[in-house]
């Protein structure tokens, strides 16, 4: 299977058609707000000044103003990060240097992105984002720290997961104003985040199929990645059912770990194999 097919296969089969229905809302809400706005003029003077009235006025502002708002904030943000992070080259920690390089061309993104490391004050995290002509990753050095000396691969799915939502064009500006209203609908928005980050899961592990330890980090903090008993995590997933937990699941903008985990192995595209597990995609 050729370099770039193969990665196209690997979004969520979920996360495309409710992106398209987040999309058709969003269009609903932005077309509402316009004719809305368009009848104030026209509005009965006793309804002038009323609440009513106040709060489509300041939809509409906000519906002017957030493209705008939505630039300033990317920009900035580039900008922000190139100031207080480390950018990483062939000479500032080269090998995961090299890494992102050769995993942007194995996703066949059009632009190698530009990868930093910056102080997270003693938060495991990462973010992909986009800025005119730039894409970039942001890693937090306490996860950086975590898993470059000991866990290699567990850092290379993370890098992989965060080059998913580029190749994936979760961080485009196109991609944000098309669901920038229907997003923050209570349990919508975040149902969408969770296929997205399903998507971008199935990147890192195709691009660093030993890489679950990645994850057991985020489940169980520093230093424990490596004496974390794996199967018994998996098998934590597989329990993982019932009401409420779905209850629980719905606010949250990202799945629970050990079930992405768990999803992950059943799916084949971890190297390590896990009794009880059905795989669905060989490895490779």
């Amino acid at each position: 299977m050729s370099t770039h097919s193969r990665p196209a296969k690997l979004r969520h089969p979920a996360e495309l058609p409710f992106y398209v229905f987040m999309v058709i809302l969003n269009v609903i809400i932005v077309v509402f707000i316009l004719q809305a706005a368009a009848t104030l003029p026209y509005l009965p003077e006793r309804l002038e000044n009323t609440g009513w009235a106040t709060t489509v006025r300041s939809a509409f502002i906000g519906l002017l103003l957030f493209v705008p708002g939505l630039i300033i904030v990317r920009e900035t943000q580039r900008a922000s990060t190139r100031g207080t992070a480390v950018e990483l080259s062939p000479k500032q920690y080269g090998d995961i240097y090299r890494t992102m390089d050769d995993y942007a061309h194995k996703l066949g993104l059009k632009r190698r992105p530009n990868l930093y490391l910056a102080n997270g004050n003693g938060t495991l995290n990462a973010f992909a984002a986009q800025a005119t002509g730039h894409d970039y990753v942001v890693l937090a050095n306490e996860l950086f720290v975590n898993l470059r000396e000991n866990n290699r691969d567990g850092l290379r799915f993370i890098l992989g997961h965060e080059l998913g939502h580029i190749r994936l064009h979760h961080v485009s500006l196109w991609y944000q104003l098309s669901v920038c209203y229907s997003e923050r609908i209570p349990l919508l928005g975040p149902a969408l985040s969770r296929l997205r980050e399903y998507s971008c899961d199935r990147h890192g592990a195709h691009l660093s199929p030993a890489g679950a330890t990645g994850l057991v980090l985020l489940a169980s903090g520093r230093h424990t990645e490596q004496t974390t008993d794996i199967e018994q995590l998996v098998r934590q997933g597989q329990a993982l059912r019932g009401f409420w937990v779905g209850l629980a699941q719905l606010p949250m903008s990202h799945p629970f770990t050990v079930r992405r985990l768990e999803r992950l192995f059943k799916l084949g595209l971890f190297h390590a194999r896990v009794r009880g597990t059905e795989s669905v995609i060989p490895p490779g």
